[in-house]
């Protein structure tokens, strides 16, 4: 895949959880077995989409991007997040905060990050 349809996709990702995330919590986290009972869950699920929606925006900024330095960094930090993502949503799903489709969120997380991955490697510095 190219760096275009990569970030694309990476950004659509992101963003569509952003806008989900702040418009419709409540409809969203029952599904991973997560209950929003007050208003400060609330918003810390609308706070999130904060950064959710700043990768997206980064990833569609920076669609256009195929080699050099830039790039790189660029994707390590995208493999990073994505890896973040793994850990922290494993722990939720081993500890019983997650539940039901919950289990999806790590396996989402891997396959970003082995694309990340993929991407990265495939930069070119010269």
């Amino acid at each position: 895949m190219n760096s275009k349809t990569f970030l694309t996709v990476h950004a659509a990702i992101y963003g569509v959880f952003a806008l989900a995330l702040f418009f419709v919590p409540a409809l969203m986290w029952p599904m991973y077995g997560v209950e929003l009972n007050d208003q400060y869950a609330l918003f810390l699920s609308q706070h999130n989409s904060i950064f959710l929606g700043g990768i997206a925006a980064i990833s569609f900024l920076l669609r256009e991007i195929e080699q050099g330095l830039v790039a790189k960094k660029l994707f390590k930090g995208l493999l990073v997040t994505n890896l973040l993502g793994v850990v922290i949503t494993l722990y939720a799903c081993f500890t019983g905060v997650f539940a039901g489709f919950g289990w999806s969120d790590p396996a989402f997380f891997a396959l970003l990050s082995f694309l990340s991955y993929a991407q990265y490697k495939k930069v070119q510095l010269g």
